[in-house]
């Protein structure tokens, strides 16, 4: 079974192999890996991996946290199942049909982020409606005016974060976590302009 595991590690030669070895000893099969932020000295990395049955999620994070300076700080089943989809994927993607990377866009940031939905939503005199949306997307949104992406408060299922799109706004949740970090939030900034740009073309 697919599960994420997001890992806090010193940003050292040898921490990455360190923690794949313990992985591997625990019973995991590392799938694929992307460093998501670095940070005073630490990387944070998401590491995909299979799980066969039998073997429990805990042992692999047991395994991770007795190794010197590393933190696990979320793992869960991995609902979009097998890759890790790249940004210059998404890029390619939104060229192929440049009129409709306002909502191709939308409908590949719950592979590109790992988040359960996705949505744009405009604001009108009777509040935020929903222009396009992936099938998990809540129906309304209660989101104050954004000049930057930002968390959002979420509720007890989600953590969500939103950021400006044009005159439209990007919604995104995430179940059960992890947070969204600050590198998460530059990214999505950047992916939407290049979308804003390609849609213009």
């Amino acid at each position: 079974m697919p599960y994420l595991i997001r890992v806090e590690l010193p940003d050292v030669p040898g921490s990455l192999g360190r923690v794949a070895s313990a992985i591997g000893e625990a019973g995991g099969d590392i799938e694929a890996i992307e460093i998501v932020e670095k940070r005073d000295g630490y990387a944070v990395d998401d590491v995909l991996l299979e799980i066969p049955p039998g073997t429990m999620p805990d042992s692999i994070v047991s395994a991770c946290s007795v190794l010197d300076g590393v933190s696990v700080l979320w793992i869960n089943r991995y609902a979009a199942g097998g890759n890790l989809f790249l940004d210059l994927e998404v890029v390619e993607a939104l060229t192929e049909d440049p009129g409709s990377a306002r909502d191709r866009v939308v409908d590949l940031l719950p592979i590109t982020f790992r988040v359960d939905w996705a949505a744009r939503v405009r604001r009108g005199d009777a509040g935020l409606s929903v222009v396009h949306a992936t099938d998990a997307a809540p129906s309304e949104f209660d989101i104050g005016h954004l000049t930057s992406p930002t968390r959002l408060p979420g509720d007890d299922t989600y953590v969500e974060c939103a950021a400006p799109f044009g005159d439209d706004l990007i919604a995104m949740g995430r179940r059960g976590g992890p947070e969204f970090l600050d590198s998460e939030l530059a990214r999505l900034e950047h992916l939407l302009g290049l979308a804003m740009t390609i849609s213009r073309a």
